[in-house]
């Protein structure tokens, strides 16, 4: 039989991807496993957002290569769709696949074996319509991911994205409902709702995201609702309404801020002043008081002055945000901040987010604290020794208490280690 390993680099949508072109081979009769393993194919799913990712990409790709002489490599994702040709002509790579033709990748791999040549199987993204694929594992068995959009048109001044994703398109409502129920009746105790520009799903239909969004929640079974990565703008008064009459919505919201410089956005051609994202943040928290803002923040942006970057600075905190993930600014050949003036130097740039990154955790500790002796839902889902286990709240939150994995229990705060909280379960496992 044989056997195949997967490695994925880069966001949920492309880990939701690799899972499903892994389990189209198990249905073939592929072995899964693990990418330090001997198998005979290895499935690199690459990605592209930053400098980084294309070198890890790149790197991964070689040393399968390298260690494994006679297997056969398959290339996908972000990367794949940039630089397929050159990535055919990489040892060993015998299939190269974008962010299309997932679903027939099997088939592509036995017809490149048979005929003894490399297949470049990059289709065109112009017209491309949405690509349902299908996933029945997920992490831990708890949480299960949801890609319900792909795509995107907002042409950020930094970001390579729209060029190697496509345009936006959607998964149709009908499927969305029935995809959740069927999550729902595998065991899955949370979905999480993704996609490359989430806000955008139903573009050019009659839907929009609060449809898709009461689709899951309202999907027999389901019981607990995550959002991906939301703009600021999408958080309207009666969004904000129509999400707190959502009982089983998860309280966490990553609303993309980029930077806190009016001038920095404007730049970086984001469609909001930082005004807007705290009238956002403010919108969700009046209606949902305990909810947790998190987000995204670039430094070292080209033009970024030391005053500029100050402004992130206070931004941030004034904005009293749960959680930051901070990226140093990676230039992208073919985007338009790739020819601005005024790069900033590497070093600068990762000395500024080192900054940023202790501001941040010093966020999420205030954050944690101020949930102490509160009591929240947390679902459980890893053993933490000793008859404990670890799982989050519904603001995502790190919860140890004692606990089983996959159970749902209320937990009183009662401590913190850092961003760990430390709690009491005070109820049964939650079951409905």
């Amino acid at each position: 039989m044989k056997r195949i390993a997967t490695y994925t680099l880069g966001c949920k949508v492309n880990q939701y991807d690799t899972e499903a072109m892994l389990e189209s081979f198990e249905r073939a009769g592929y072995t899964a496993v693990s990418f330090q393993e001997e198998a005979d194919v290895y499935l690199i799913n690459t990605c592209t957002v930053t400098g980084t990712g294309d070198q890890k990409s790149l790197k991964t790709i070689r040393r399968a290569a390298r260690e494994h002489p006679e297997c056969a490599i398959v290339v996908c994702g972000c990367l794949a769709q940039r630089e397929a040709d050159a990535i055919l002509a990489m040892d060993n790579v015998r299939l190269v696949v974008g962010v299309q033709r997932r679903g027939e990748v099997v088939d592509l791999l036995e017809r490149a074996l048979a005929t003894g040549e490399a297949i470049n199987a990059v289709a065109p993204l112009k017209g491309a319509g949405f690509e349902s694929l299908f996933v029945s594992r997920h992490e831990g068995k708890t949480r299960a991911t949801m890609k319900i959009q792909e795509g995107c048109d907002r042409y950020c001044s930094y970001c390579i994205i729209p060029s190697v994703r496509g345009p936006v398109r959607s998964m149709p409502l009908e499927q969305v409902a029935a995809e959740a129920a069927r999550l729902a009746a595998a065991g899955y105790r949370e979905i999480v709702v993704t996609g490359i520009h989430l806000a955008s799903y139903g573009r050019g239909t009659e839907h929009t995201l609060l449809d898709a969004v009461r689709a899951v929640h309202d999907a027999p079974g389901v019981m607990r609702v995550r959002l991906g990565s939301l703009e600021p703008m999408t958080v309207t008064e009666a969004f904000a309404e129509a999400m707190s009459r959502l009982p089983g919505l998860m309280r966490q919201f990553h609303l993309s801020l980029q930077s806190g410089s009016a001038a920095v956005l404007k730049r970086m051609h984001r469609r909001y002043t930082p005004e807007e994202y705290l009238r956002a943040a403010e919108t969700l928290r009046r209606y949902m008081p305990d909810c947790a803002v998190t987000t995204d923040v670039i430094v070292g942006f080209p033009g970024e002055t030391e005053a500029e970057f100050r402004e992130t600075l206070e931004f941030v905190e004034r904005a009293k945000l749960a959680r930051i993930h901070v990226f140093p600014y990676s230039r992208r050949k073919g985007t338009v901040a790739d020819a601005m003036e005024g790069q900033v130097p590497e070093g600068v740039k990762h000395a500024r987010a080192k900054k940023l990154i202790e501001l941040g955790n010093q966020l999420e500790r205030r954050f944690v604290s101020g949930l102490l002796g509160s009591t929240q839902q947390v679902l459980f889902e890893q053993p933490a020794g000793e008859g404990l286990s670890e799982g989050y709240t519904g603001q995502y939150v790190r919860v140890r208490a004692k606990a089983r994995p996959g159970e749902i229990r209320s937990v009183r705060l009662d401590a913190a280690e850092g961003t760990l909280a430390l709690g009491t379960v005070i109820d049964e496992d939650t079951e409905e």
